[in-house]
């Protein structure tokens, strides 16, 4: 873990509201705080679970190719990593430093006062981040996890990792349910951006999470879709109840990383992989409905997508063939809040961790594993159509697609194709960690994933061979871990490329 983080991390609590453990309370100021409610520490780890989300995207988006880099033979796209580097270490800061023992002083604090909804409600973030972090680095700390006075760590296996979410989610189930104490949605509302105190969508979000859990390990004899499809039906029962994070999105502070304002996405491009999935490619020659709410046009109104290693060739100024930026205008234009963007690319645009479609889909693939076609066929059109609404289709087009040679018909006709494709549109960009999961279940299989081909050039370090995982943060574990990641391979060259436990038969 992020030892010389953790050396810090340990003594005090992060972010601002600061509470040093007792052995170092030498000389403690009556006038500051010395510990802090749940309700001033929830917002700030609201904005880090986005963060460690929304930085890592960048890279996981060149891999599965939701989007491509402007110039050619950038090493992301080549499914490769930048050395030295914490590029794709966000995960790791959020879940360790970020989040990290700001759930310990929630879940102490509010126990305490009985609060168990904030106990409850802690504890289902950090089984998420468990959940989301594993999923992209595999082996992680856990059991030594900020133990103090620690400078070496060791890695735990993902299968422990795992084990931790489920046991951390039934005890959040627990504390969400207890009516005893001081539990009240006036307060849990003073800190809960997203669900505004309600424990009952705490509690999908638990079963949400936990779908998750279940359904990542489809390749393993243990495998369960009776669990996944119990689990979902737990969960979100419309968009509703998606898990999104507000953006206030009036300057670059409090607005979405995704926007204009921010300009984080300036060098990136929307594929030929997506485009060839909404403008009719792959669906029978059907132009989605969403192409132009998610998409945007050259100037000469042609849409195009960027291949990986190539580069944008069309990116000359006023050249009417350029591609558009992610917001929708030109790459000429300099970003600013003037410019209302699109779909989830605005300033003040929510920031969605998890969503019902997702749900959805994941439902209708453990019911097609299962064999149970039909309630495949339902939950698959289910998912179509809330992301449909999602994206704001009108009625009659959402009507006259689900009825078109894009969709099957029939619940004999369904492939596991048609559902992972229709996944992969409705998560593009805001669910690339999910859809990177799927990627590495299937093996980026190109009869399941049709129109994806892997790039022509992969990174040097790769062999040959496929991305499976991040590398740990540079800057705690290579420069500060380093013998710990020796024990199981993490430094060498290629470790990018080995398998995690969860896709694993």
């Amino acid at each position: 873990m992020k030892s010389n983080i953790i050396k810090i991390g340990m003594l005090c609590i992060i972010l601002t509201f600061v509470s040093c453990e007792d052995y170092l309370d030498i000389n403690k100021d009556p006038s500051f705080p010395q510990a802090a409610d749940g309700f001033s520490v929830l917002p700030p780890l609201f904005s880090q679970m986005a963060r460690g989300e929304v930085f890592d995207t960048r890279y996981v988006g060149q891999y599965i190719q939701n989007w491509n880099w402007i110039t050619a033979n950038n090493v992301w796209d080549q499914q490769g990593y930048a050395a030295g580097s914490d590029a794709a270490g966000e995960k790791w800061r959020q879940h360790y430093w970020a989040i990290g023992k700001n759930i310990d002083l929630i879940v102490d604090e509010s126990t305490l006062q009985e609060k168990w909804d904030y106990v409850g409600v802690a504890k289902a973030i950090r089984a998420w981040s468990w959940q989301s972090s594993t999923d992209v680095y595999g082996e992680m700390i856990l059991k030594q996890a900020w133990e103090p006075n620690r400078y070496v760590f060791d890695f735990d296996t993902q299968d422990l990792i795992y084990e931790e979410v489920k046991r951390l989610s039934d005890e959040a189930l627990a504390d969400l349910a207890r009516t005893d104490g001081k539990s009240s949605e006036a307060s849990l509302g003073r800190g809960d951006l997203v669900y505004k105190g309600k424990t009952a969508q705490w509690t999908k979000f638990v079963y949400a999470n936990l779908a998750r859990n279940a359904h990542h390990i489809s390749n393993k004899s243990t495998y369960n879709p009776d669990k996944v499809i119990e689990y979902v039906d737990k969960s979100f029962a419309s968009n509703a109840d998606n898990f999104s994070i507000p953006h206030a999105g009036t300057n670059s502070n409090d607005g979405n990383f995704y926007g204009a304002t921010r300009n984080n996405l300036r060098s990136y491009r929307q594929s030929t992989y997506i485009l060839s999935l909404l403008d009719g490619t792959i669906f029978n020659g059907v132009k989605d409905p969403r192409l132009p709410l998610m998409l945007s046009a050259s100037p000469d109104g042609v849409y195009r997508g960027v291949e990986p290693n190539k580069g944008d060739t069309t990116n000359t100024l006023n050249k009417p063939t350029r591609i558009p930026l992610l917001w929708g205008v030109s790459p000429t234009v300099t970003a600013a809040a003037s410019i209302p963007g699109k779909y989830i690319f605005k300033d003040n645009a929510l920031h969605y961790l998890m969503t019902y479609f997702e749900l959805q889909f994941m439902k209708a693939e453990a019911a097609f594993i299962k064999g149970d076609k039909a309630t495949a066929f339902d939950a698959f059109k289910k998912g179509v159509i809330a992301h449909m609404d999602f994206t704001s289709v009108s009625t009659p087009d959402k009507d006259a697609y689900m009825a078109s040679a894009a969709v099957p018909q029939t619940a004999d006709v369904l492939t596991l194709s048609d559902i992972m494709l229709q996944k992969y549109i409705a998560l593009w960009v805001h669910g690339a960690l999910e859809t990177w999961v799927d990627m590495r279940r299937y093996q980026y299989s190109p009869a399941v994933y049709k129109g994806f081909t892997l790039p022509s050039k992969l990174f040097a370090d790769n062999s040959g061979k496929t991305v499976q995982r991040f590398r740990p943060r540079y800057n705690s574990e290579y420069v500060w871990n380093l013998e710990s990641l020796r024990t199981f391979g993490g430094d060498l060259a290629d470790y990018h490329t080995q398998e995690l436990w969860f896709s694993k038969k």
